[in-house]
C-alpha cells in the first residue's frame, strides 16, 4: 500500500535525521548526568517532511493505521486567529483568510492541514515511542553492561586486592624468613665467636698452665742445681783439704807440691764464684753447674794424680828398702836358692811323671787375679754413680746403662751396615760424645765416673750376650765378637773388663779350676765354679754346660776376629796367641768330667780352622797329643751318662786328623757381608 510505503519512508527519513541518531556517552555516570540528557532538544520537522506533505496533499486522505481507532471529537474547528497545533511556519499557508475572503477556499484547505498535522503527530509519537523503546532498551543494555562491567571491575579489584594481599603476605613471609635467616646467621656467628673465644681462653689457660709448669720445673731444677752445687762445693772443699801439707799421710812425702795446692785453691775459688751468685737470690744456671762440675772433676783428677804420685813415691821407697834388703840377703840365700831350684826341678819332674797339674800356672793365675782386682776397683770407683742418691743421677745412670746395653742387644748378622752403625754408636758413647737411645740423649762425660761406668756395663753386656744369645744360637757369636773386638781395639779398658766378667762367670776360660778352700759352703763353691745358685737351688748340669759353651764360643770368636775398619796394624787386641796359650794350658791340667770335653769341642769347632792356618804343623802336633794322650784321660773321668760330649770331641778329632783339615765354622762373616 502507498500509505504503508510512506510510513517506511518516513521512518527511514527520521532514522537518517540527526534526531534519530542517539549518542551514548560512557562517562555520563561519572559526570552525574541523565542517560537521556542529550535527547532533550526541541523537536522539529526536517526538510523531508515538506516533501511528504506535498505528496500527501496530492492524494485523498486515507485512514492511517497509526491513528486512534475512534474518530477525533468534533470541534468547531480551529480558530481563525490561531494556527493548528504542531504546525510550524508551513501552516501559515493553510490559514483561513479573514472574513473578507472567500469562504470556499478556507474549507478546501483545512482538512488537508489537519490530516498532515495528525500524520505528523502520529509519526512523531511513533518515532518518539520507538526512540523511547530504543532508549529504554539501550538504557537496559547499558545498565546491564555497566552492571556486568561493574561486577567484573569489582572482581578485578577483589582479585587485585587478593593478589596484593598475597604479595604482601609473601613479602612478609619472605622478610620473616630472611629475618629468621639473619637471626640464625647472627646466632651462628655469635656461637662461632663464642667458640673462638672459648678456644682462645682455653689456649690462654693452657699457656698459663704451661708457663706455670715450666716455672715450677725451672724452680725445681734450680733448687736441684743449687743442692748439687752445695754438694759439689762441699766435696771440692773436702778434697782441697787433702792437698794441704798437714793433712798428708805419714807415709807420703814430707812436703806436698805447692803447684797442686795452688791449683786446688784456684778450683775452690771458681766454685765459690758460682756460689756467690746464688746468694743474690738466683739459682745457678746450667753453665754455672758445668763450671762447678768441671772444677770438681779437675779437683778429683788433681787428687788422683797427687795420690798416684804419693803412691809412686811410697812404692819407690818401698822398692828401695826391698832392694836394699834383697841385696843384703842375696848373698846369704844364693846357695839356698840353687839348692831349692834343684829340688824344685826334681819335684816338677816327678809331678810330670805322676800326672798333670790341678791348677793354672802362676803367671796365668796372677793375670787372672789382676783382672779381677781391676774390675773390683772400677766398681768401687763409680760407686757414687752405681748407687745414686739424687733423682738426676739416677736418671743419668739409667740413660747411660741403656745407651751401653741396648745397641749390643741389637747386634745381628742381618747386614754389615747395621753392625757399623752399632759400632759407631758405642764408639761415640765411649769417647764421651752424646748418643741417642730410645729417644733420650746421654753422654758419659756428664758425670766424672761416667766413662768407667759405661765401659764396665758394656763389657758385662757382651759377656751376657755370650751366656744367653750365643748359648742358644751358636752362629750369633761372630757378629757379637767382631763388634767386641773393634771396641776392645779402640778402648782397651773395655777388653780388660770383658775378660774379667768372662773369667768370673766362666773360670774355665782362664783356664782355672778354683780349688775348694776350707770353710767354704758347697753352694758358694758351686757359684765360684760358674753355676747359678738361687732360692730354688743349683741349676742343672745341662743348663750349666750350655752357658759355658756360649761363653767359650764367644771367647774363641773374639780371639780370631778383628774389626775390618780398624786403623791399627798387626793382630787383634786379643789374638790367636791367647787361643794357643789357652789350649796348651787346658792340656796341661787334669780333665774334669763332662766340662773339659765340652769346652774343648766348642773351642776347636770355632777357632780350630784359624789356629790350623796360623800354627800349621805345630797345631797338628798339639791335636795329635790331644788325641793320643789327653783323650784317654778324659775318657777315664767320664761316666756312662756323660759320654755325649766325649763322643763328639773324639769324632771331631778323628775326622780332622784323617782329612788333615778343619772346616770353617758356621756363621763366620764373609767379606761380602760388609758390603750389605
Amino acid at each position: 500500500m502507498p500509505s504503508e510505503k510512506m510510513r517506511w519512508e518516513t521512518l527511514e527519513a527520521l532514522k537518517n535525521s540527526s534526531k534519530g541518531k542517539l549518542r551514548f556517552d560512557p562517562l555520563w555516570s561519572e559526570r552525574g548526568e541523565h542517560i537521556l540528557s542529550g535527547c532533550t532538544e526541541d523537536l522539529g520537522l526536517s526538510p523531508q517532511s515538506g516533501l511528504i506533505l506535498e505528496h500527501l496533499g496530492s492524494r485523498p486522505l486515507q485512514r492511517s493505521p497509526f491513528l486512534s481507532p475512534s474518530p477525533p471529537p468534533s470541534s468547531p474547528g480551529p480558530s481563525r486567529d490561531s494556527p493548528a497545533p504542531g504546525l510550524g511556519p508551513a501552516s501559515s499557508s493553510g490559514s483561513v483568510p479573514d472574513s473578507g475572503g472567500r469562504p470556499g477556499a478556507a474549507s478546501k484547505t483545512s482538512p488537508c492541514v489537519c490530516v498532515c498535522v495528525c500524520v505528523c503527530v502520529c509519526v512523531f509519537q511513533l518515532a518518539l515511542r520507538l526512540r523511547q523503546e530504543v532508549q529504554e532498551q539501550l538504557v537496559v543494555a547499558v545498565a546491564s553492561a555497566e552492571s556486568e562491567h561493574l561486577k567484573r571491575f569489582e572482581e578485578l579489584m577483589e582479585l587485585k586486592q587478593r593478589q596484593e594481599f598475597q604479595t604482601m603476605r609473601d613479602m612478609m613471609d619472605r622478610e620473616t624468613k630472611e629475618s629468621m635467616g639473619r637471626q640464625e646467621k647472627l646466632k651462628e656467628e655469635q656461637r662461632h665467636r663464642m667458640k673462638i673465644m672459648n678456644l682462645r681462653l682455653r689456649e690462654a689457660e693452657q699457656q698459663r698452665l704451661r708457663e706455670a709448669e715450666l716455672e715450677r720445673q725451672r724452680q725445681a731444677e734450680g733448687r736441684d742445681r743449687l743442692r748439687s752445687l752445695n754438694t759439689v762445693q762441699e766435696e771440692i772443699l773436702q778434697l782441697n783439704q787433702l792437698l794441704e801439707p798437714g793433712s798428708a799421710p805419714s807415709s807420703a812425702p814430707s812436703s806436698a807440691p805447692s803447684s797442686a795446692s795452688a791449683r786446688g785453691n784456684q778450683l775452690c775459688s771458681q766454685v765459690s764464684e758460682v756460689v756467690r751468685k746464688t746468694t743474690e737470690g738466683e739459682f745457678p744456671s746450667v753453665e754455672d753447674m758445668a763450671v762447678a762440675e768441671r772444677a770438681l772433676h779437675d779437683m778429683r783428677t788433681l787428687i788422683r794424680l797427687t795420690q798416684e804420685e804419693a803412691a809412686k813415691a811410697r812404692e819407690e821407697a818401698r822398692r828401695a828398702r826391698e832392694q836394699e834388703e834383697e841385696r843384703r840377703k842375696r848373698a846369704e840365700l844364693q846357695a839356698q836358692q840353687e839348692a831349692q831350684e834343684k829340688a824344685a826341678q826334681t819335684a816338677r819332674e816327678k809331678a810330670q811323671r805322676r800326672g798333670l797339674q790341678n791348677s793354672a800356672e802362676d803367671a796365668t793365675l796372677r793375670w787372672y787375679r789382676d783382672l779381677q782386682e781391676a774390675a773390683a776397683a772400677a766398681v768401687q770407683s763409680f760407686q757414687q754413680l752405681s748407687c745414686p742418691q739424687d733423682a738426676r743421677t739416677k736418671k743419668l745412670k739409667l740413660e747411660l746403662q741403656k745407651a751401653a746395653t741396648i745397641p749390643v742387644s741389637q747386634i745381628s748378622s742381618n747386614s754389615g751396615s747395621q753392625l757399623r752403625e752399632i759400632f759407631d754408636k758405642l764408639d761415640k758413647l765411649l769417647s764421651g760424645r752424646s748418643v741417642t737411645t730410645g729417644g733420650q740423649a746421654a753422654s758419659a762425660s756428664q758425670h766424672p765416673q761416667g766413662l768407667r761406668f759405661v765401659s764396665y756395663k758394656l763389657a758385662e753386656k757382651f759377656v751376657k750376650q755370650g751366656e744367653e744369645e750365643v748359648a742358644s744360637h751358636y752362629e750369633a757369636a761372630f757378629p757379637i765378637a767382631v763388634v767386641a773386638s773393634g771396641v776392645w781395639e779402640l778402648h782397651p779398658q773395655v777388653g780388660d773388663f770383658i775378660l774379667a766378667h768372662l773369667h768370673q762367670k766362666c773360670p774355665y776360660a782362664v783356664p782355672h779350676y778354683p780349688p775348694m778352700k776350707d770353710g767354704t759352703a758347697v753352694e758358694e763353691y758351686q757359684r765360684i765354679l760358674g753355676y747359678r745358685v738361687d732360692e730354688s737351688g743349683v741349676e742343672g748340669q745341662d743348663s750349666f754346660l750350655k752357658r759355658m759353651s756360649g761363653m767359650i764360643r764367644l771367647y774363641a770368636a773374639i780371639i780370631q776376629l778383628r774389626w775390618p775398619y780398624g786403623t791399627k796394624q798387626g793382630s787383634g787386641p786379643h789374638g790367636l796367641n791367647h787361643g794357643w796359650r789357652w789350649l796348651a794350658q787346658m792340656l796341661n791340667m787334669e780333665p774334669l768330667a763332662d766340662v773339659t770335653a765340652t769346652l774343648l769341642f766348642d773351642f776347636l769347632e770355632v777357632c780350630g780352622n784359624a789356629l790350623m792356618k796360623q800354627y800349621q804343623n805345630q797345631f797338628w802336633k798339639l791335636l795329635l797329643l790331644l788325641t793320643e794322650e789327653y783323650l784317654p784321660r778324659i775318657e777315664a773321668v767320664t761316666s756312662s751318662d756323660q759320654r755325649g760330649s766325649f763322643t763328639r770331641l773324639r769324632q771331631f778329632l778323628e775326622t780332622s786328623l784323617k782329612n788333615r783339615q778343619i772346616a770353617e765354622p758356621k756363621g763366620q762373616l764373609s767379606p761380602g757381608f760388609w758390603r750389605s
